[in-house]
């Protein structure tokens, strides 16, 4: 946040802290915990995403796509969450801008945090359906043998 001691990594979270204010001032001086908590969450999705890229990279494991789509169901699911708790907190957060502001600095931003992971848990979700037909398909063979 502005003022911090860490603001000089990443400057345009000033912009951005001033747009929604779950991640600005008014929610860390409420007491507001929702964001700590999404940041939890954040550090596990982290770690999944994590297991994803050493399970596909280093070790070439047939489970890797299950990391991969559990860690992008959890982006999606905290992403729909998020703004489903604004609606239903009639836009506390972000009502005070103008459209505009709410155009560019929140819908386009969550729409790309809707749109990727929706695109990976496809793709993935098809890699993952697949491999359990050609499991299925080898077991009812085994069972006629």
């Amino acid at each position: 946040m502005v003022g911090g001691d860490l603001h000089w990594i990443w400057t345009g979270y000033e912009i951005y802290q001033e747009v929604d204010y779950v991640y600005g001032l008014k929610a860390l001086q409420e007491g507001d915990g929702f964001p700590v908590a999404q940041s939890a969450l954040n550090i596990v999705e982290l770690a999944i995403s994590t297991l994803y890229l050493y399970s596909t990279y280093v070790l070439d494991s047939p489970v890797a796509p299950l990391f991969g789509f559990s860690a992008n169901l959890m982006t999606l699911s905290k992403t729909i969450l998020y703004i489903a708790q604004e609606y239903f907190c009639g836009f506390c957060n972000i009502g005070h801008n103008t459209a505009k502001d709410i155009f560019f600095f929140y819908v386009c931003t969550n729409c790309l945090w809707i749109l990727f992971p929706t695109l990976i848990i496809i793709r993935l979700g098809k890699n993952i359906a697949t491999s359990l037909g050609v499991a299925q398909s080898v077991a009812n063979k085994k069972k006629g043998q």
